[in-house]
């Protein structure tokens, strides 16, 4: 069963709306009304009709709509990183940017994402990182070029997380990419030292890995290394987390590893990355 909707939609601004926003704005409020799942609330399921691709404005409109004031309010004292916020939750952005990567070519997808980060809106960016989340991209280069393009901006978790989301899938897809990966482990940006780790879990995730992925295991590792003496919360949270997802299809190397590193990690992350040993 899909997802159902709550019937509430508060505008996240108070002001008026244009024409085109308010015939956003209404498909946007019948959507979050609806009590179906999501696979029947498409219409083009039904007519065989893809809908024309969002503009930028429509894009955001769309989201505004849906944002929720005191969801928004909380939003901007949690995550303490001074842009908008509506308060749009994460299930409705993903429905969204599903629709929108059905109506747009990879071309306008890719344009619609760069204009949605540069909105500087929070839940635009989630949108924008949503967009180029997908495992078969053909070809895939502009969308891992405007991957990396943010990652120099990364400034919060939640943004910075569903970015190198996006971005794993393209590391997948091509592991030499890890050359550029690399650099950023000297990025004078906590962020993007993060970024590093969190783009690469994908490859801790095999039991069987294929050579190339062998040696990405291995590759990172080494930057585990090399992060490990930081004292930053995050950078220390993101080796734990690296090394336990690991630990659950390579123990053996993960143990090895922290017999001969795990002194130079706090406490509470080498908690976390044993984890799964035992």
């Amino acid at each position: 069963m899909g997802r159902t909707r709550k019937s509430r939609v508060v505008v996240a601004e108070d002001r008026p709306l244009t024409p085109e926003e308010a015939e956003a704005a209404a498909a946007a409020a019948a959507y979050a009304a609806s009590e179906a799942d999501y696979a029947y609330y498409a219409e083009e399921e039904e007519t065989g009709e893809t809908a024309p691709a969002p503009s930028l404005a429509e894009a955001i409109a769309a989201l505004e709509v849906c944002g929720d004031a005191t969801r928004a309010e909380a939003a901007a004292a949690y995550h303490k990183v001074a842009r908008r916020y509506l308060g749009v939750p994460v299930p409705l952005i993903e429905d969204m940017a599903r629709l929108w990567r059905e109506a747009c070519t990879l071309e306008e997808r890719i344009a619609l994402a760069r204009g949605l980060w540069a909105s500087d809106i929070h839940e635009a960016k989630i949108a924008a990182a949503k967009l180029l989340t997908q495992a078969r991209m053909r070809p895939d280069d502009a969308a891992w070029e405007l991957i990396c393009d943010w990652v120099d901006g990364f400034d919060a978790w939640a943004i910075a997380d569903h970015a190198a989301s996006a971005g794993a899938r393209r590391l997948s897809a091509d592991p030499a990419r890890l050359d550029r990966v690399e650099g950023w482990l000297g990025a004078e940006n906590m962020w993007t030292r993060r970024a590093a780790l969190v783009m690469t879990l994908p490859f801790t995730k095999q039991n069987h890995p294929t050579p190339a992925e062998a040696a990405a295991r291995a590759r990172v590792l080494e930057w585990c290394v090399r992060l490990a003496p930081e004292r930053d919360w995050f950078i220390q949270k993101a080796i734990g987390w690296w090394l336990r997802e690991l630990s659950k299809h390579d123990p053996e190397a993960v143990a090895d590893w922290l017999a001969a590193h795990g002194e130079t990690l706090k406490a509470f992350a080498r908690k976390e990355a044993s984890k799964r040993l035992g």
